[in-house]
C-alpha cells in the first residue's frame, strides 16, 4: 500500500505557517488528504491565494482545504509545528481530532513539549520528530524556502506501534528527505543541544556566529555547546562524537552569518521560545548538577528581555 494509491490517508496540519505549510504541501504531493486547521485570518488568505511555497528545489502552489475546527477524529496523522508558547492553545484545539488511530508528530524545538502532549493525549500516540529546514512566512502569505535542505526526521516512541506501516507508506511518497529514526529521542537531544547553544550564544552576545568568532568569542560558543551536550549525556542521550565535532565547528565558523531564530525574534521585539529552549535546558542542567554558567547567563538574559519586552515593569 502506498499513500499515493490510498486517498483515505488523512492528515491534519495545525496552522499553515512556514514549517507546517511547507510539510503540508509535501504531504499533499504524496497523495494524502490534507486539511489545515487555521485561524480565520489565515483561512481568508489561503482561500484567496491558495498555499504557495517559493522554493528553487520544489515550488508548490495550489488551493488547499482549510478548517477552523476539526471535523472529526478519523485522522491518521496530525502535524504540529507551532511555537512552544502556543502549545496549550494547540492542545485545546486538537482534543476533538485525536482519535484512537491518530498519531501526532510534533516538530517543535526542544523536548519540553513531549511531557505536555503525553499528558494530554497519551504517550503511545505521540511520535518524536524534528526537521532541518530554513523557511519563513512572508508578509504576502507565501512560504519562502531558503537553500536546498529539506529534511524531516521522525520515529515512534512506542515499540511495535500498529500505525507505523501506514505512516511509512505516507512518508515514502514525500519529496522531502524523510528519515525514520530508531533512536528519535537521541536525535531530538542532538538538535536540542545545538539550538540551545546557538540561541544562547547569539542572543547573549547579539551577533552572528561569524561576528562572535571575529570578536574572539568562538571558544565561548563552543563552551556553551559542551555544557548543553553534557546535559544530553546525563539524560542518557550522549551525542555521537562526529556530530559533536561538527556542531563545535559550525559554532566557531569565522565567516558564518548564522543566527538563531530566537535572536531574530529578540531583535524585532517579538516573543521568544527562551523558556522552552534555554530555560528548559538550564532546568535540566541544574537537576543533574551540571556546571553551566554560560547557559545560565544566556537563559537569564532572554528571561529579562521577556519580562521587560512589553513594559512589564
Amino acid at each position: 500500500m502506498s499513500a499515493e494509491s490510498d486517498p483515505t490517508v488523512r492528515v491534519l496540519v495545525l496552522g499553515a505557517g512556514a514549517t507546517g505549510g511547507f510539510f503540508g504541501a509535501r504531504l499533499i504531493e504524496a497523495g494524502a488528504q490534507v486539511a489545515f486547521l487555521v485561524r480565520p485570518a489565515r483561512a481568508g488568505r489561503l482561500q484567496r491565494d491558495g498555499l504557495r511555497v517559493l522554493s528553487e528545489k520544489a515550488p508548490f502552489a495550489a488551493p488547499v482545504r482549510m478548517l477552523t475546527a476539526p471535523e472529526d477524529d478519523r485522522y491518521d496523522l496530525i502535524l504540529l509545528a507551532c511555537k512552544a508558547y502556543d502549545l496549550d492553545a494547540a492542545i485545546a484545539a486538537l482534543r476533538s481530532a485525536m482519535g484512537v488511530r491518530t498519531r501526532l508528530l510534533p516538530l517543535l524545538n526542544g523536548l519540553a513539549h513531549l511531557d505536555r502532549l503525553d499528558a494530554a493525549f497519551g504517550a503511545g500516540r505521540i511520535l518524536g520528530g524534528l526537521c532541518h529546514l530554513s523557511v519563513t512566512l512572508q508578509d504576502d502569505g507565501a512560504i519562502r524556502h531558503f537553500g536546498a535542505l529539506d529534511r524531516l526526521v521522525w520515529g515512534s516512541r512506542t515499540p511495535a506501534d500498529p500505525a507505523l506501516p501506514r505512516l511509512r507508506a505516507l512518508f515514502a511518497g514525500m519529496r522531502s528527505e524523510v528519515i525514520e529514526s530508531n533512536e528519535i529521542q537521541a536525535a531530538m537531544w542532538a538538535k536540542f543541544a545545538f539550538i540551545a547553544a546557538l540561541a544562547g550564544i547569539t542572543c547573549l552576545l547579539r551577533g552572528s556566529v561569524g561576528d562572535i568568532a571575529a570578536a574572539g568569542g568562538d571558544a565561548l560558543a563552543q563552551r556553551l555547546y559542551r555544557e548543553c551536550a553534557d546535559v544530553a549525556e546525563r539524560s542518557g542521550c550522549a551525542i555521537a562524537r562526529a556530530q559533536r565535532e561538527e556542531s563545535l565547528r559550525v559554532l566557531a565558523e569565522p565567516a558564518s552569518a548564522l543566527k538563531a531564530s530566537m535572536l531574530r525574534d529578540l531583535e524585532r521585539g517579538a516573543r521568544t521560545e527562551g523558556a522552552a529552549i534555554l530555560g528548559d535546558m538550564l532546568r535540566r542542567a541544574l537537576a543533574f548538577g551540571v556546571d553551566a554558567p554560560l547557559l545560565e547567563a544566556a537563559a537569564c538574559h532572554v528571561a529579562v528581555y521577556e519580562a521587560t519586552r512589553s513594559g512589564g515593569r
